[in-house]
């Protein structure tokens, strides 16, 4: 199956797309510093990365038609607009890139499509800008005019008598759910073209925090595997005492896989010994509202910040209480990235790669799903 893909960033997004079986036809993304760091895993022949065609530009300035009727369009539209920790002035906002995501929707049609955003689009304060998106999806054919605001332009959108092109979803996600070691809350948006008759539902979790609870506090398999004694009932987070007395009570474990924990993702790297961009970064300290992430849980989603990298995400609270920065290599292991994918740039500018990115793990996950969408859709129209 081909895609293209737009705001492609460090490549987060791809490599999930591409380990689910996408062949990426075109990427685009503007940032230099980006483009520099999957080039440089290019160049190094790194398993996907070495076969991925990204171009830096403006998605503005990309006609799309030569890419016509492949199978998928996928891409996360700057998030800064609609996140809390942005300015979150949403469509106003110069960096909101929807417009463009629809206009490759219109112009390529393809099979399917799946973006990727922040929990902050479905904030009240942005449910009109949200419905657009959505009515927009149902019909890219039908274009704003020029004197028309989103508003108006939604009411003539779902007003319109035609059949919908694209069957949509929006669906709210924590990448923990699907294998990152990261609670990460993300809104997905995804549509499958309407004349491929497939009914779709949103994809099952395959990873969950009562498992994990349950790995932790009843069998105590999670810490015989990391070769520690089990804790005392004392160390139970008090968010998590009651789920686990009735997980004490239950005959069998829950069923799927326990989320990943920041302990497990970084099992066998060890502390910061300066190679491969595990360096170690001074400076973490701990106040009010700025922690760092238990190794036990899968960490807080890291981010990039508006203005340099806010540490309290992007920190780890070690077994003795004390606090330090992931390294860039540890960062990426929380991002589903290969110790073999490096970031030749500076520790905060792959920082702010890394606190940009899709975790892999998820887009794995949500690229395995639309492609069993694609595969059910060919194999009913085969047998019909």
């Amino acid at each position: 199956m081909h895609s293209v893909e737009l705001f492609s960033g460090c490549g987060g997004l791809a490599l999930g797309l591409s380990r689910a079986g996408f062949h990426h036809k075109f990427m685009v993304e503007w940032n230099a510093d980006a483009v520099a760091t999957v080039a440089h895993n290019r160049k190094r022949g790194i398993r996907h990365v070495r076969e991925w065609p990204l171009e830096q530009a403006d998605v503005r300035e990309i006609g799309w038609q030569r890419f016509a009727g492949l199978d998928l369009v996928a891409g996360g539209p700057p998030c800064q607009p609609f996140s809390i920790g942005g300015k979150h002035r949403g469509q106003e906002d110069t960096r909101d890139m929807w417009p463009e995501a629809i206009r490759a929707v219109r112009e390529i049609q393809p099979r399917a499509f799946l973006f990727e955003n922040v929990r902050g689009l479905v904030r009240p304060t942005f449910a009109h800008y949200l419905r657009w998106i959505v009515a927009h999806l149902h019909h890219p054919e039908i274009i704003r005019g020029k004197d028309e605001d989103h508003v108006e332009h939604t009411c003539r959108l779902e007003a319109s008598a035609r059949p919908d092109s694209y069957r949509v979803i929006v669906v709210q996600v924590n990448a923990a759910d699907y294998g990152a070691a990261q609670k990460r809350h993300r809104v997905i948006v995804a549509g499958v073209r309407a004349d491929l008759e497939v009914e779709f539902a949103p994809p099952a979790p395959t990873h969950s925090r009562e498992r994990l609870l349950w790995d932790q506090w009843v069998s105590g398999d999670y810490w015989r595997r990391h070769g520690l004694k089990q804790p005392r009932d004392t160390a139970i987070a008090a968010t998590d005492r009651v789920l686990v007395e009735r997980l004490r009570h239950m005959d069998k474990a829950p069923p799927g896989k326990a989320w990943v924990t920041v302990r497990d993702a970084l099992a066998g790297l060890g502390e910061p010994d300066g190679k491969a961009n595990h360096v170690f970064q001074d400076g973490a300290r701990v106040y009010p509202g700025h922690t760092g992430s238990p190794l036990d849980q899968p960490a807080k989603a890291l981010k990039a910040g508006d203005h340099g990298v806010p540490g309290g995400e992007n920190m780890m609270v070690r077994d003795d209480g004390s606090v330090r920065y992931f390294t860039t290599r540890e960062a990426a292991r929380l991002q589903g990235l290969p110790d073999t994918y490096l970031f030749p740039r500076s520790w905060t500018e792959s920082m702010r790669q890394l606190g940009n990115a899709v975790p892999s793990q998820l887009s794995e996950a949500m690229g395995g799903w639309i492609a069993g969408i694609l595969a059910r859709a060919h194999a009913e129209a085969a047998a019909a």
